[in-house]
């Protein structure tokens, strides 16, 4: 639920209440029942929990690509293999 801030325009109180998003704001200072505004705050901030969070724990690894392997590897290495699979075989 969000805290929201009013101030009471009779004597100047500033309070703040929990309320759902739907309820109605207040119309009554509850120290002198004069009428209250609602004041637009700043909203709460972001709290993160936790040993740490970094810039570099949520980007995407890139794979190399197939076409960057370079040319001193051997062809088993690099997919270029003669021998076939069984499932590159036509089935009967």
């Amino acid at each position: 639920m969000p805290t929201y801030e009013y101030e009471c325009k009779k004597c100047g109180k500033r309070f703040e209440r929990y309320q759902s998003i739907t309820a109605r704001p207040l119309r009554k200072c509850p120290e002198c029942a004069g009428r209250v505004r609602r004041i637009i705050g700043a909203g709460g901030g972001v709290i993160f929990k936790g040993s740490g969070f970094y810039e570099t724990d949520y980007k995407r690894k890139k794979a190399p690509r197939p076409d960057s392997v370079p040319e001193t590897e051997s062809p088993a290495k690099r997919g270029d293999s003669t021998k076939k699979n069984k499932a590159d075989e036509p089935s009967q």
